[in-house]
């Protein structure tokens, strides 16, 4: 759920709630997809399970009533049979009219008692099976009741042990993060230095080495974390005034060096002068980041890297194309699910940047997916709603 004010957006993590006897988890991107998942699955077994059960005693019943009418009729056919073999054994040619007018009359007055006896029999019968169906109803209630307390007294554990390691590992990231930022700052001073000599230049590569390889860290941190907020529905976005245009540039620039280390060629494609809309910048230029480092890894040497902006009816739509190695069409959906890497053998990294760049681009309202063929290069896409003219 996105909640705006003073240009804010955050997620708002689902609560499960018990409405009419079933679990329903209300909706909110990336947020504890499992439970959304589960409740959704119980609520349409219950479902499902109803309408069996409706099904079957309407079925029942629909039998039970042909085996009454059946009955009904062979006793109407024997007691009209009756009825015929002793008039033609009790009448007399010179039989009073008066007396077979009293025959008729005490027929008519048994027929209309026995049509009196059947429809309280109907009316007992009906009773009795709303008292089942209202039996059977208030007991699957009652089970039904059971279970979802169960599950979340369950889900209240689940939530207290993993309330506890998220504060844990967010103190262990926090003193993590400031001895990086002291080697960090060690391989800063190293390469100050005057790199004189072999064993200069051997230390400033070293420190350059260093340097990259905390960064990576930092981001890996950064990126856990992350994904933690997401599981929690507790990603913050920040939104404001931006141009999307500058956030194209700023990308091209951020990879330049990685690109062009892997003879890569990165082109890009926006509108001429400023494009506004409003949207957390920094959160955009992580998803473009995470979208054009896939593209960098994944390509060969020599392939093109193309990053596009263009204005659609009610916002704006990225797009980070590459001349890759490509996905296979089961492997789609599948990539932007946490710790996916789509089956390809190289495992540098968790695969969690496709996940975060979905949550992020779910929490500005937008979407984002991916178009792609073996052997013939991808593009994702993604869109954020709402352009504000300049």
């Amino acid at each position: 759920m996105l909640r705006w004010g003073a240009r804010h957006l955050s997620f708002a993590p689902p609560h499960p709630e018990l409405e009419g006897g079933t679990m329903d988890s209300k909706d909110a991107p990336c947020a504890l997809p499992e439970r959304i998942e589960t409740d959704t699955s119980l609520r349409e077994e219950r479902q499902k399970t109803d309408q069996q059960l409706a099904t079957r005693s309407s079925a029942i019943e629909k039998d039970a009533d042909q085996v009454i009418e059946l009955a009904r009729e062979r006793a109407d056919d024997v007691l009209e049979d009756a009825r015929q073999r002793e008039d033609a054994t009790t009448r007399l040619a010179d039989q009073p009219v008066i007396l077979s007018d009293a025959v008729d009359e005490i027929r008519a007055s048994e027929d209309e008692a026995l049509t009196e006896e059947r429809a309280v029999a109907d009316d007992q019968v009906s009773e009795e099976r709303a008292e089942q169906r209202s039996a059977i109803a208030q007991l699957l209630k009652l089970e039904r009741q059971e279970t979802d307390e169960r599950l979340l007294a369950e889900r209240a554990h689940s939530d207290r042990t993993v309330a506890s390691r998220d504060d844990f590992l967010a103190m262990v990231s926090h003193d993590v993060r400031g001895m990086l930022g002291v080697i960090a700052t060690s391989a800063d001073l190293l390469l100050g230095m005057p790199a004189e000599g072999t064993a200069g230049e051997r230390t400033h590569t070293e420190a350059r080495r260093i340097r990259r390889v905390t960064g990576q860290m930092n981001r890996l941190i950064g990126d856990l974390l992350d994904v933690v907020s997401m599981e929690l529905g507790r990603l913050d976005v920040n939104a404001s005034q931006e141009d999307a245009a500058q956030l194209l540039a700023e990308t091209m620039e951020n990879h330049r060096v990685a690109a062009e280390s892997r003879k890569l060629v990165m082109t890009s494609a926006a509108p001429r002068g400023p494009v506004s809309a409003t949207f957390d910048r920094n959160r955009i230029l992580q998803v473009l980041s995470n979208l054009v480092g896939n593209a960098i890894k994944f390509s060969e040497a020599g392939g093109i890297i193309e990053l596009r902006l263009a204005p659609i009816v009610d916002g704006l739509e990225f797009t980070v194309r590459d001349s890759g190695r490509g996905i296979a069409p089961e492997n789609i959906e599948a990539i932007f699910e946490r710790f996916s890497q789509a089956g390809h053998p190289d495992r540098r990294g968790l695969g969690l940047g496709l996940y975060i760049a979905r949550c992020i681009v779910g929490a500005h309202g937008g979407k984002i997916w991916a178009v792609s063929e073996p052997g013939k290069g991808s593009a994702f896409h993604f869109t954020i709603p709402t352009v504000h003219s300049s």
